[in-house]
């Protein structure tokens, strides 16, 4: 499995991290997109947040060969024309080695914070169904266009188009209508760990969707991302989760249970590799590894290579 990996922090630490995986041969390094910071508590959204397309664009100039990626902007607050121009932008600073990631949204407190509309989850789709097919008409090299309910682009031509062949991502926890879309729209679907019967039932709605766009499911890559909270024994997994949650503000078991819902990879060397083996075995051939941008490269070795190694 090829790996990736994932971080947030302020640019010197970010573009550290980039120039590290570029050396050590990851394929792909990816920031996320949030206004706040932590993991959007109360006691946590103070955190430092910056803006990610910004930093993924200096690092289009400051990387050489890794594929860059957003995983992924909420339509909630980033409107389709701006993410067109910005995906564009930042694409051809790097030579064709970026890739825009779109999600509904679904951090509430985020919202809350700075006055961003939070509709309801089935309103977040359709908005998210409609960015993506205006992103779509937006990169076509037809005059497309695109008029929906939220967004409408004219019948041009808009230029330029983006240099990469894998253009959009398409992330979330939806177990239905996110695979639906992946299949219609995305380059690259990223699923969310899960048990086995749930990822085989996602993986397979994505590719029906596909076939039924007239698209070939084949083509589209899977990949998965999370945390990977592990140690190498059980006891070293619970001293860890412990000073994590401490950094956090949070309590162990409300840590605890974030991860349960995430299904995050966790537990001892032996316990992760086994629930990372399940992602292969249903056909995730790409897995971002999520880390603040400050962090042990030299204990991660072991990790990385085991995720390779699937």
């Amino acid at each position: 499995m090829d790996v990736g990996l994932q971080v947030s922090g302020g640019y010197d630490a970010v573009v550290a991290a980039a120039r590290w995986a570029e050396a050590e041969d990851f394929v792909a390094f990816a920031l996320p997109d949030h206004y706040v910071g932590g993991l959007g508590t109360d006691t946590a959204a103070t955190g430092d947040a910056f803006d990610g397309l910004v930093q993924l664009a200096g690092l289009a100039r400051d990387t050489s060969r890794i594929e860059l990626s957003m995983l992924v902007s909420p339509i909630t607050f980033r409107h389709p024309a701006v993410l067109a121009k910005t995906a564009v932008t930042i694409d051809h600073m790097s030579g064709g080695r970026f890739t825009l990631g779109v999600g509904t949204g679904w951090l509430e407190r985020e919202h809350e914070i700075f006055g961003f509309p939070f509709p309801e989850r089935a309103v977040r789709f359709d908005m998210m169904e409609e960015a993506l097919a205006y992103l779509q008409a937006a990169f076509a090299n037809d005059a497309a266009g695109f008029a929906g309910r939220f967004f409408e682009l004219e019948a041009i031509s808009v230029q330029p188009k983006p240099l990469t062949r894998r253009r959009l991502v398409v992330g979330g926890m939806g177990s239905t209508r996110t695979p639906a879309l992946a299949g219609r729209y995305a380059d690259e679907y990223n699923v969310y760990p899960a048990g086995r019967a749930e990822l085989e039932g996602r993986i397979r709605l994505m590719r029906e969707a596909a076939r039924a766009a007239g698209r070939d499911p084949d083509a589209i890559l899977i990949s998965s991302s999370g945390q990977v909270v592990t140690a190498e024994t059980r006891d070293g997994y619970d001293e860890k989760l412990a000073a994590r949650a401490a950094e956090l503000g949070m309590d162990v078991d409300e840590l605890e249970q974030h991860y349960a819902v995430r299904n995050t990879p966790r537990g001892s060397h032996d316990e992760v590799r086994e629930q990372l083996r399940t992602l292969g075995d249903v056909g995730v051939t790409r897995f971002y590894l999520q880390r603040p941008a400050e962090f042990d490269r030299e204990a991660e070795r072991g990790l990385v290579a085991a995720i390779r190694s699937i």
